[in-house]
């Protein structure tokens, strides 16, 4: 309760927490956009998206162990990171494509081990972070601190997500992609190669993933199994915004940063990731009982 009493007695205190939760609210949003358009189209909950964010960070890491500038990392972790998702769908989601949500759970649970697991062997356990060279701004008298680093992630969590909208909207691949995504037995009559679709979207999704652990890297920090948070968050954020919903994906994915600010402030930075799993079988419970009170009035 003296936290409580703190913030009351602070306000400024607030606005501290609210900035925080709305810049790492989107870097949730990037990783969750990925999530939502492989489950949207592909019907598969990618249990490997926080395992895609870590590579992207180590990407951004030898990027800057090789001389080159850290942002030079963003581009260059999504474009690995593509390749890599296309190789994954090539070797093992396109089995379960089509199949019981159950196996593709089990099939990118695997696939999530083994990136850790390879990870860890090559880059090691160590915590590692790149530094980007900027700042910070203050504001009310120097209250409140905003790091430079992690605006400039907001920014391109912005500029990423009007980028996947207007690709996603005017190009013919994106057409595709969404036609596929409303009927794929549909889109397969009318000529799309739903094989080359679904092997896109995974590929997207992955640099997507990718250019968020090259933010998250330069802002915060990256380890082998650090993959699991930024899954937890992605489908929380989808189950919350429906799928196919980006403005919801935007929505849930800021509301969820202040939140669990908060509740770390509050409640303590121990029980942070506890809130979180609380909050998941909150919003779990309240969607089940949502889809039920729907299934009485359909009866």
């Amino acid at each position: 309760m003296s936290e409580l009493q703190l913030l009351l007695d602070a306000p400024v205190l607030a606005v501290q927490l609210v900035i925080d939760g709305l810049l790492v609210g989107a870097i949730f949003c990037l990783a969750a956009y990925g999530m939502a358009l492989v489950w949207g189209v592909m019907n598969i909950i990618n249990i490997a998206q926080g395992e895609l964010v870590m590579l992207g960070g180590y990407v951004t890491l030898l990027v800057v162990q090789a001389g080159l500038p850290p942002f030079v990392g963003v581009p260059v972790a999504a474009a690995v990171l593509y390749v890599v998702g296309w190789a994954l769908y090539r070797a093992v989601i396109f089995r379960v494509v089509d199949r019981d949500m159950f196996i593709s759970i089990l099939a990118t649970f695997g696939i999530s081990i083994f990136l850790q697991q390879l990870a860890n062997e090559v880059f090691g356990a160590d915590v590692q972070t790149v530094r980007s060279g900027l700042g910070q701004f203050f504001l009310f008298g120097g209250l409140v601190t905003v790091s430079q680093i992690k605006l400039v992630a907001f920014a391109g969590a912005v500029v990423l997500a009007l980028v996947l909208y207007l690709f996603l909207k005017r190009s013919r691949l994106g057409q595709a992609i969404r036609a596929s995504a409303q009927n794929a037995r549909a889109a397969r009559i009318l000529g799309i190669d739903t094989g080359r679709v679904y092997a896109t979207t995974y590929a997207l999704n992955a640099a997507l993933c990718g250019a968020t652990g090259a933010l998250v890297v330069m802002a915060w920090v990256i380890h082998p199994y650090i993959g699991l948070p930024y899954t937890v968050r992605s489908f929380m954020i989808v189950v919350v915004a429906g799928l196919g919903n980006l403005p919801g994906v935007v929505a849930a994915g800021l509301g969820l940063g202040v939140a669990e600010n908060f509740a770390g402030f509050l409640l303590g930075a121990e029980y942070q990731a506890a809130f979180v799993f609380s909050l998941l079988v909150v919003i779990l419970v309240w969607r089940n009982w949502r889809l039920a009170r729907r299934r009485l009035y359909l009866r």
